[in-house]
């Protein structure tokens, strides 16, 4: 008589909660289990919040991370650092995300928390850009304090003088800061001699020019000043004085043969980010071969992308960007893309993640597809979560050989990608897949119905699943008794928001948050069953 109640513990619509189980109601309107503190720490750091998505503006998520943070802050301030540090070592997409943390670390109210703050400090603040960037948050909620002197302090007072006048140099201003702003603003006392002469350098500019460079660690600002002087001699400042782009193109001559000399030095940030230029006036070129192999040796190596914390949708957005011709993009230049770039590009991607030997087992990627995830772009990237969604999914396939891929939303679609496809074609073929509403249990229905039997399912997803006639983990509770009792269900979450797919009861469901680059290495520790 009462079969229709019992029925809902093993089918429930997604617009209502699953009985005797703490669900929260998503924005799409669908219950899903609530991520926790620490899960939304971890996911905004390392996706950030600045553009929104597709269910929440920027204001009301930034507004979530703030109040989680803060929480997580009074909880336990060491853990809070512990994780500004792993986003900020080449996970999060950029260093906004652990820089807006930092400084509302800086605000916390016990002890523990300032002293995390000026520990991790040098780790996060790596640049005058980011120093800057972090000084603009400061400003904007919390002001100039005794600890953020003290840390300001510190880091234009470093030992390594040579570092930091490349720093000043490079970086003169931004985000609304000059140099001569910082210093006037921390008051710095020189420690050394050489301290003495950057400072004034910065503040007053050297009018008199010495006949040569007064030190090591300053000769790159001579001869910087140098070129003021005499910028038709462009080329030997950039050769002599290893100038980069940002600090000889103000007050230089730029030419062909300058952007040559600049690429020869380029470093990897640098020549992902001026491929198209280089292209544009005729330094990569299909005929250039000596620098088309200059470009493979740097972005083709794993070591140079590690070292240069370069994250995979750097290299996505490049891909996209570069093969565009500078179709899409903030650059006014055009170009005819070179095809060996577009094959070194796509490589550079998958050496961009981290992954491990085969492990045998069968995968079931299941891609997000539905119209919430192919409207959120990641910021400042041009690539929808759809798009990043499927070359994540791409690099763990090709890493195995027993795998499928394929796209849900009300249904559950061939994507007709494999293995063999470039990361290009791979986003290609997404670019346009819009299924419209979200039901994450569809995959679950799909594998039951073929009796696929799949060792891990990999969700690929913005978590917010709503227009099924069950949950998803009652799906997978169903497939599990008829198909595969083993299997084990992983949801990578790319949007900040503070809820999951996955049942805290279930320990063979993993959640993890964003586009941490260690996400295919992990997946495949699971299937072995090393995590």
């Amino acid at each position: 008589m009462y079969k229709f109640f019992t029925d809902l513990f093993k089918s429930t619509p997604q617009t209502q909660p699953i009985p005797g189980k703490q669900m929260v109601q998503g924005r799409s309107g669908g219950y899903m289990f609530e991520a926790g503190t620490w899960a939304m720490v971890r996911r905004c750091l390392i996706t950030g919040t600045a553009n929104g998505a597709y269910y929440a503006g920027r204001t009301e998520l930034t507004e979530d991370f703030v109040n989680t943070l803060k929480l997580a802050i009074e909880e336990d301030p060491c853990k809070v650092a512990e994780e500004i540090v792993y986003a900020s070592d080449g996970r999060s997409v950029n260093n906004s995300s652990p820089l807006f943390a930092l400084v509302l670390l800086s605000m916390g109210t016990k002890p523990e928390a300032k002293q995390a703050f000026l520990d991790i400090f040098p780790q996060v603040v790596r640049t005058a850009s980011h120093f800057y960037e972090w000084l603009s948050y400061t400003k904007a909620i919390r002001g100039f304090g005794k600890i953020v002197r003290k840390a300001g302090i510190e880091w234009l007072s470093r030992n390594d003088v040579k570092g930091l006048a490349y720093q000043l140099l490079k970086y003169q201003q931004r985000h609304g800061f000059s140099n001569r702003d910082v210093l006037r603003l921390f008051h710095v006392h020189p420690p050394t001699v050489d301290h003495q002469r950057l400072f004034e350098w910065v503040v007053k500019g050297w009018t008199d020019l010495p006949e040569e460079p007064p030190s090591d660690a300053l000769s790159q600002i001579w001869w910087y000043e140098w070129l003021k002087r005499n910028p038709e001699q462009t080329h030997t400042a950039i050769r002599e004085g290893r100038l980069t782009h940002e600090m000889a193109a103000p007050v230089g001559v730029m030419d062909k043969q300058a952007w040559q000399l600049l690429f020869e030095g380029m470093p990897i940030t640098a020549m992902l980010r001026n491929l198209g230029s280089l292209t544009e006036i005729g330094v990569l070129r299909a005929d250039e071969t000596a620098n088309l192999d200059r470009v493979e040796e740097v972005l083709n190596n794993k070591d140079h992308l590690r070292k240069g914390r370069i994250h995979p949708i750097d290299v996505l957005k490049a891909l996209k960007t570069y093969e565009s011709g500078g179709r899409i993009g903030r650059s006014k230049k055009t170009w005819e893309p070179v095809a060996r770039l577009v094959d070194i590009l796509d490589k550079a991607v998958e050496l961009s993640f981290e992954v491990q030997e085969p492990t045998g087992k069968v995968f079931m990627h299941a891609v997000d597809v539905s119209g919430s995830m192919s409207y959120a772009h990641v910021p400042s990237v041009g690539l929808t979560c759809s798009e990043i969604a499927t070359a994540m999914a791409l690099v763990t396939a090709k890493a195995e050989k027993n795998y499928m891929i394929r796209g849900f939303a009300e249904t559950f679609r061939d994507l007709k990608i494999t293995a063999k496809d470039s990361f290009s074609s791979a986003l290609k073929k997404a670019e346009n897949q819009t299924f419209g509403a979200t039901d994450a249990s569809v995959a679950y229905d799909w594998m039951i119905k073929k009796n696929f039997h799949a060792d891990v399912i990999c969700f690929w997803t913005d978590s917010e699943s709503w227009a099924g006639r069950r949950h998803p983990s009652q799906a997978l509770a169903d497939y599990r008794n008829k198909v595969n009792p083993h299997i084990k269900a992983i949801y990578v979450t790319l949007t900040p928001y503070n809820i999951t797919l996955v049942d805290p009861d279930d320990p063979n469901s993993y959640d993890f948050g964003g586009f941490d680059p260690g996400i295919p290495k992990l997946v495949q520790m699971i299937a072995n069953n090393e995590l």
